[in-house]
């Protein structure tokens, strides 16, 4: 969607194929590499510890998915392919090693951040996005990160894991996504400066869904709060598009 707005046109396919390729090897690396904590936690909501697919295919998987995964960001161009493998690469780097640490929450900021790179080095004339762009899909990042960890926070904890939202807890993991949330709001709907009717209504009902996050955190609905982030960075980036707002 956003690639589109910025003026990519049907070459969008293109980056719309490495995105799905490169969230596919970083989801099934993850399953791959936490089958056994996943089992130690119960967790029978995936795919591995419950039985029904057996870790080896997975692992096969993740290794077409990044096969495919090279040419189709090469195909966006040089610098954009660039710049999402290395994405990918850092996703690859915390279901390694930054999961367990209390900087985890910078892999989501660095691979949130770069998207915005992605989309305007796959433009011509290729360029750089702005810094407010950056800024505010890291933040995006960065919040998300906090929200879809929480239903799981006291397990990890048990499991030995101390990430950033682990460190935190609930409460401190709640707040925190709420002024990241709210960060990233006013950055993508206000940074291009000029904001119009539009822009300031949609910040506004963003606000009050970023409110919403904190009450269900608050109040132990953990699984609500990461929809209404996802609802909120839904509507942050529709709203920006609606409002005749690009990348370009």
């Amino acid at each position: 969607m956003l690639a589109y707005a910025a003026g990519r046109g049907w070459t969008t396919i293109w980056a719309v194929a490495a995105v799905l390729a490169g969230q596919l090897f970083v989801g099934w690396t993850n399953d791959y590499l936490d089958r056994d904590l996943d089992r130690r936690a119960g967790r029978t909501d995936k795919p591995i510890p419950a039985g029904e697919v057996p870790a080896g295919r997975v692992r096969v998987a993740a290794l077409i998915a990044i096969a495919a995964c090279v040419p189709l960001s090469l195909a966006n161009g040089l610098a954009a392919g660039a710049v999402h493998l290395l994405a990918v690469g850092v996703a690859s780097a915390y279901n390694l090693w930054l999961k367990p640490t209390p900087v985890s929450v910078l892999a989501y900021a660095l691979c949130f951040g770069l998207v915005p790179a992605f989309i305007t080095l796959g433009l011509h004339p290729a360029h750089l996005p702005p810094a407010w762009a950056t800024f505010g899909a890291a933040l995006l990042g960065s919040g998300a990160h906090f929200t879809q960890v929480l239903p799981d926070i006291e397990s990890d904890r048990q499991l030995g894991l101390r990430g950033t939202p682990q460190v935190l807890g609930r409460t401190g993991s709640t707040l925190a996504a709420a002024l990241l949330l709210a960060g990233a709001a006013l950055a993508i709907l206000l940074g291009p400066g000029h904001p119009a009717q539009l822009q300031l209504v949609a910040l506004g009902l963003t606000l009050l869904l970023i409110l919403g996050v904190v009450v269900s955190g608050l109040g132990g609905r953990h699984q609500l709060a990461f929809r209404l982030t996802l609802l909120a960075a839904g509507a942050i980036a529709l709203v920006f598009i609606a409002g005749g707002r690009s990348l370009a």
